[in-house]
Formats: structure tokens, sequence, C-alpha cells
């Protein structure tokens, strides 16, 4: 079996797409090659992984300038004619799209080349690409059920994440002090960091004997250290956090984006959280996310641009003093859960390609 992955950008296309890759190759000894492009963080993580990568020229097409929306429809045939050599030399049985810039071009080269395509949705919204191509693919697996209505033959098979956040019992009680794990993502989030620095003394008063880990990215360490060195050791800042399901299970509360990876992280572990969904994601994504695990009890939203001092103090405080909430909480985040994502992912894949599963 050969199969190609094509997107990238960030880490929320780029590391379920390495799950499901080494998924393809455990169970179908597939050969497995990724196409992106020059700018996207798969660069780095794809070849670490082992996997080759070629990289194609393609611009963006949302929430841009007129002027690069020009460049980007001009370049569009050029990108979709260097996938279709790379698909003619690669002789693909499937293509897996997995959303982001290369995406687009890859897909529909596959389209016209009559290859079987199966697309990868995270995000409650299909992304520009997806949607570009949702009415032609072969079949899509999707993260939300209402997800599915975008494409035919959909099937909702989560976000795969590591293993490592599922082990973390549902029946193990958090460890002693309250404890609130915050982070914005690898980079940090410069508001959520922000109104931290200004929240904690009124955090320390409000619940006694919080602890905080906060992962502020390399940007802000430094602010971190200097706002939390008057709190103690109580306080911790980190520029990365490489044990993420290590300090999840430590955790009581998560005040994080909502990102597609971030909230499959979340119900994987079974953890409340207060989403502050990032305002300029693309199609508005993260406030589709976090909605909808608001929706099913899982998680308080709190827009970035009702973000300060008194509504975080408010909501995490609210929240830590009633622990039968975030129990429940934490319960219907589980509930939202697939543990076996990458598995049924490859396997609609495998079928795509004529093998037997």
């Amino acid at each position: 079996m050969r199969a190609i992955l094509a997107g990238g950008g960030t880490g929320g296309h780029v590391i379920p797409a390495l799950a499901i890759a080494h998924e393809l190759k455990k169970q179908y000894a597939a050969e497995v090659l990724f196409i992106g492009t020059a700018r996207g963080i798969e660069n780095r993580l794809v070849p670490a992984a082992g996997f080759p990568l070629h990289l194609i020229e393609v611009g963006t097409l949302n929430r841009v300038s007129f002027t690069t929306r020009l460049k980007t429809a001009i370049g569009l045939p050029g990108a979709v004619w260097e996938a279709r050599r790379l698909l003619t030399e690669f002789h693909p049985d499937v293509v897996i799209g997995v959303g982001g810039y290369a995406s687009g071009p890859a897909m529909l080269a596959a389209i016209l080349k009559r290859v079987p395509t199966l697309a990868f949705e995270p995000n409650v919204v299909p992304g520009f690409a997806n949607r570009v191509v949702a009415r032609w693919v072969s079949a899509a697996a999707v993260h939300f059920e209402e997800t599915a209505r975008y494409f035919r033959n959909a099937k909702v098979t989560g976000v795969p994440v590591r293993q490592a956040f599922f082990e973390i019992s549902r029946d193990a009680t958090p460890s002693s002090p309250p404890t609130l794990l915050v982070f914005g993502g690898s980079q940090g989030a410069r508001a959520i960091n922000k109104v931290m620095f200004e929240s904690a003394p009124a955090l320390r008063e409000r619940i006694p004997g919080l602890r905080v880990v906060h992962q502020t990215g390399e940007r802000d360490y430094n602010d971190a250290l200097m706002a939390y060195a008057p709190l103690g050791g109580s306080f911790e800042a980190h520029r990365f956090i490489d044990n993420m399901p290590g300090h999840f299970a430590q955790a009581h509360l998560i005040v994080c984006r909502s990102g597609a990876s971030t909230v499959a992280e979340i119900t994987a572990a079974g953890k409340p959280a207060v989403f502050v969904p990032f305002p300029r994601a693309a199609d508005d994504h993260q406030r589709r996310n976090a909605e909808a695990l608001e929706q099913a009890g899982a998680a308080v939203v709190l827009e970035e641009a009702k973000l300060s001092r008194e509504t975080l103090v408010e909501a995490v405080g609210s929240l830590m003093g009633d622990p039968g909430r975030l129990a429940q909480m934490g319960a219907a985040a589980r509930k939202l859960a697939h543990p076996n994502a990458a598995r049924e992912i490859a396997e609609m894949a495998a079928q795509l390609a004529g093998l037997r599963t």
C-alpha cells in the first residue's frame, strides 16, 4: 500500500497526520509520502519522524489581502500540476488531505487522476482546503458529528492524540494542592499570558493553596518569572512542557486555547477546561471547537475580547471552588473522546485503497 498525506502548516495538522502515517505503516506496511510547503512546521516534524517530505509552492486564499489572493489564485494551477507530477511518480493508492496549504492542490490533483481521496477534518467547520474539495472526496474522517454534513461518506473518528492522554485514569484524583494548568500552544499565547500575570495575586487569594503550572512560550518566559517571583514556588513558569500528559494528570482545571489537537487532548484526558479561543484563527474554528465542548457541558468559553483579570479570576475561582462541577465537566469531556482515531482513519484509507481490513 502506498499513501500520500498532504497538508500541514501547524501542529494541529501535522501531529495527527503523523499519527495516521505511523498507523498505516504499522497495520498495513504502507509506504508513506508527505506533501507540504516550505513555511510549515512539517519541515521539522516529518523528517524527524522518518518520513519523506516533498514541498510544493502554494499561497493562501483565506483571510488575506486581495493582492495575496490574486497571486495565490494565479499560482494555484502550477501547484496542482506539481502535486499531479508527484502523484504520477509515487503512484499512491490513496491520498489523505489533512488540511493546510498543500492539502488543496494535492487533493485536487488526486481527484483529477481518479485516485481515492480521504479528507481528515478535525475542526467543527472545515478549513478552506477541505471545503474546496468536500463534494468530490471519496470519504471523510471528522472529529465532530455536525461536521459530517459537509462531506459525503463521512465517519466520526475523532483526532489522533498520544496514548498517554487516554491513560490518565478517570478514577484518579488530581494532585493536591488544587492545580491549574495554563498554556497557549507551543509558542504561548500573549493575551492569556498577560492576564495570567495580572491575575496571579488575586487567584492565590481566591483559591487557598493554589498551584499554577504555566507554559508561556519563549517570548513571555522572563516576564512570567518576574510576575510569579513574589508568589513563591507555587506558581511555575515553563518555556515549554515536554511531559504534557503528566501535567494534565495533575491538573484540576486547564486554561488554554481551543485548537483541534488541544480539544482532542482535553477529551482524551477527561479534563475540565476554560477555553480562550484564538480570535484570528482561520474560519473562527477555535471558537466553534470550544463552543461544541461548552454545549456538551465539558468546558467554559471565555472570549479573548472579554478576557480580563476580573473575568479570569471569576471563571477559575468559581470552577475550582466547585469540585462536583469539575468532575461532571471531566466526565462530559471524556464522553467525546475517540481512543481509536488513528486506527479507524487508517482503516478508512486502506479500504479506499482496496485492501481488506
